[in-house]
């Protein structure tokens, strides 16, 4: 092969050399745009990624927000239509008092009255049957007719049976008139005592006995407690929503357990009340009833939670009362319980106005 040919080989490899390294350098550069794409593109999805991801927990923050927010807004509707119907039912409680209140006051106010007329006239009949023991046929015919002997007896029996029951009206009209306390929209030092006695005798009808249930006994050892400053009215509605309750559950019990087992093992409620420090009074309340178990109690002052059937309670009773021991009163309301154990609801309440 000639010289001239071997340079025009290597000329022309050189140039293809050449053009080879060329596309190789572009190649490359390509590579790296592509590259610095890729990365670019990763980062932008990354990016996105963490913003979707941001706004997907922000998005269930506000849910769970607005889900919160719509179940208090129910919670207090609820609450506050709880609170009118107590509070519709105070006035129309302590309005059938007062009305009740006046006719019985007349009534016991004119019975000695007409009890002392009744024996001065029976006195006066008596002296007349003395002076003139021999009376006419017609006479004589009306006093065996109503048998004269008997309504002399009967007569003041009836009268004094008349007081009893008159008293016992009144009795009944303070009592709804202290559960009631709709005049007290501020605290003021009251008794106890009256507010639990007051709401016995409201729920007294429940606690009778009746067909295929027994009566119910209700024990009080009530401590030596001074007047407590508190909202009686609200604090009454705690006492009812916790002696109803505990009411239906030994109700409950005795529907599930055999005659011989009541028997051996009555129902009862037993209430406490008692001075736990200087200031503070604690008022228990107790049921041999089934108990509960530590889920059901944990949740026993949430709104809505109940155990009993549908149409049997809304479940805002016990939590209400929470409410009004807690938030209004600044005081304690726990529940002790077991399967098996019963119920005791312990409320510990400020003697003196915590100034709330």
């Amino acid at each position: 092969m000639e010289p001239t040919n071997w340079e025009n080989r290597i000329k022309k490899l050189e140039k293809e050399n050449r053009i080879l390294r060329e596309k190789l350098e572009n190649s490359e550069t390509k590579r790296s745009q592509l590259e610095a794409l890729h990365q670019k593109k990763d980062s932008l999805l990354q990016t996105v990624t963490e913003e979707f991801i941001d706004a997907e927990k922000i998005l269930k923050a506000k849910i769970s927000t607005l889900e919160k927010a719509l179940e208090n807004q129910q919670t207090m509707q609820l609450k506050l239509i709880e609170a009118e119907k107590m509070s519709a039912l105070g006035i129309l409680v302590a309005g059938i008092a007062h009305e009740i209140n006046n006719p019985v006051n007349f009534i016991y106010g004119n019975i000695t009255y007409v009890n002392d007329y009744a024996a001065d006239i029976l006195k006066l009949l008596a002296m007349y049957q003395d002076r003139y023991p021999e009376t006419d046929a017609d006479i004589e015919a009306f006093l065996e007719k109503i048998d004269l002997d008997f309504l002399r007896e009967d007569l003041l029996k009836t009268l004094s049976s008349m007081k009893v029951g008159s008293e016992r009206i009144r009795e009944i009209v303070l009592t709804l008139r202290n559960f009631a306390r709709v005049d007290e929209a501020e605290k003021k030092p009251v008794n106890i005592h009256e507010g639990i006695d007051s709401t016995l005798l409201i729920v007294q009808h429940l606690t009778k006995e009746k067909p295929g249930n027994p009566a119910i006994r209700v024990v009080k050892n009530y401590g030596s407690l001074p007047k407590i400053e508190c909202y009686a009215g609200q604090i009454n509605q705690v006492f009812m929503n916790i002696i109803n309750n505990a009411i239906d559950v030994l109700r409950e019990r005795e529907n599930k357990c055999s005659v011989g087992e009541i028997e051996a093992k009555p129902s009862h409620i037993v209430i406490n009340t008692s001075i736990v420090s200087e200031n503070w009074a604690r008022i228990s309340i107790k049921d041999n009833g089934l108990g509960m178990n530590e889920a059901v109690k944990g949740k026993i002052f949430d709104p809505f939670f109940t155990t009993k059937q549908v149409g049997h309670g809304t479940g805002l009773g016990l939590s209400i009362s929470y409410q009004i021991v807690v938030d209004k009163h600044g005081g304690r309301l726990e529940c002790i319980s077991a399967i098996g154990e019963g119920t005791e609801f312990v409320i510990e309440i400020p003697i003196a106005n915590s100034g709330r």
